[in-house]
């Protein structure tokens, strides 16, 4: 086993070359950089234990490396390699997320002290990661995101593998299917837990003011307004921004959306000032985005910056296995809102529910588990009586009828406590008793 693998970063060649051969005798797996921009291009985060940076190098500082190595993963420790005129920006530095910093010129054997110790936190903090997840978190996401159908239990396995990595998502699936929940499930169970969750509706925003929602504005530039103010993007700094149907997003803002997500930084309306944001943007949509691509109505760029990573959520259609358990926790949270007992479910409703098809999905079945909560009808399915068919007398009589038989079912089969819980007089309920044929205590 390696003593750990390390990168090294400085604009002199001869020191590189030193460092290779005294880090290597140590022990480590090493590898030069003389270019710091090829550097952020080519290390990867999840191989590497850490990474030393000289300060002060031409096009790219050593801050920058250290911003930009933090924003794709916050546990890989930086230690910052200085002059004795740059300690106080060193000593900033580590304020931001830094390591250490060592003044130049250095020892070799203090440099590998310090990437020892380093090192070892690395290794610790992956540890301790995986240790929460088998132990702790599983359980949690498992009840976020519930079912064991092969589709959800992926689902599940990419939160776990990829909540920490600094990586944008695509979210596709039907209306109702979850797409917000899962972006929250990344946030949630990832780094930037601690840090704003922004969810923007892209087709609930008019279009005349999108950009300010977005970007926000500088004092007085928009008319009305008399102080500047911060975009959602900008208020999410450190956090995520989960844009549902982003199929709507109007295409000039399109490329705007595509710079961020470049550069990591925006510019508000009226301003020439470059602000640098930490976001992780996960988008939902409901359509097919290369159809839209190849129709005109979604940018190409944006669209292949966005699917790096694309998820599928299943329609509830295609999880039917899952439909008790979801009514039924579905049932248990709104009895507990409502402060109503959980009505029965017998086996014939469930298998009524597994025979829908529910267009309008999780949402869907959630609204009828709360119906059923409140006892607005005896069936579980949202199209009982629609299905059954008839006039309007005989559908309100038939909607009367269940719901009476629901006060009474969940009343013991007393009429008192049936009158109650519908809030009408007791002889009133009883005649209507008599005329539907129903059986009470009288």
């Amino acid at each position: 086993m390696t003593r750990g693998t390390i990168a090294f970063i400085d604009d002199e060649p001869r020191l590189c070359e030193a460092a290779a051969d005294w880090l290597g005798a140590s022990g480590f797996r090493v590898t030069t950089y003389p270019d710091p921009a090829r550097a952020l291009a080519e290390i990867d985060p999840a191989r590497c234990d850490c990474v030393v940076t000289d300060l002060r190098m031409p096009g790219v500082t050593g801050q920058q490396v250290l911003a930009q190595l933090r924003a794709a993963d916050a546990d890989l420790p930086v230690i910052l390699l200085s002059g004795h005129g740059d300690v106080p920006v060193a000593v900033e530095a580590m304020r931001e997320g830094a390591y250490d910093f060592i003044e130049k010129p250095y020892g070799a054997e203090h440099l590998v002290a310090v990437l020892d110790r380093a090192v070892e936190l690395r290794r610790m903090r992956r540890e301790l990661r995986s240790t929460r997840w088998s132990d702790i978190a599983s359980a949690r996401l498992e009840a976020r995101l519930a079912g064991t159908a092969p589709a959800i239990a992926a689902l599940r396995d990419a939160v776990r593998q990829l909540a920490d990595i600094n990586v944008d998502l695509l979210l596709r699936g039907e209306t109702g299917t979850g797409k917000e929940e899962l972006a929250r499930a990344f946030h949630d169970f990832g780094r930037r837990a601690r840090r704003p969750f922004v969810a923007i509706n892209c087709a609930g925003i008019p279009e005349p003011v999108f950009e300010a929602e977005l970007f926000g504005h500088e004092r007085g530039f928009l008319a009305g307004t008399a102080a500047a103010r911060i975009g959602k993007l900008e208020h999410a700094n450190g956090g995520t921004v989960f844009l549902g149907e982003v199929e709507c997003l109007p295409l000039a803002l399109q490329s705007k959306l595509l710079r961020v997500m470049q550069d990591r930084s925006l510019e508000r309306i009226g301003s020439n000032a470059a602000r640098p944001v930490d976001l992780r943007i996960i988008a939902g949509t409901r359509l097919d985005l290369r159809a839209e691509v190849g129709a005109g109505r979604f940018r190409a760029d944006l669209f292949y910056r966005l699917a790096t990573v694309e998820l599928a959520l299943p329609p509830l259609r295609a999880r039917r296995e899952d439909i008790p358990l979801l009514f039924t926790r579905f049932a248990e949270d709104a009895a507990e809102r409502f402060g109503r007992a959980v009505p029965d479910l017998l086996e014939s409703d469930l298998r009524l529910l597994q025979g829908q098809d529910w267009p309008g999905n999780v949402g869907e079945l959630k609204a009828a588990a709360e119906r059923h909560v409140l006892g607005l009808r005896r069936g579980v399915s949202p199209g009982d009586a629609e299905a059954a068919g008839g006039t309007l007398p005989e559908r309100m009589a038939r909607f009367e009828a269940e719901t009476i038989a629901e006060a009474l079912r969940q009343a013991g089969g007393s009429s008192a406590a049936a009158a109650d819980l519908l809030g009408v007089p007791r002889r009133t309920l009883n005649e209507k008793i008599a005329r539907h044929g129903l059986r009470g205590d009288e």
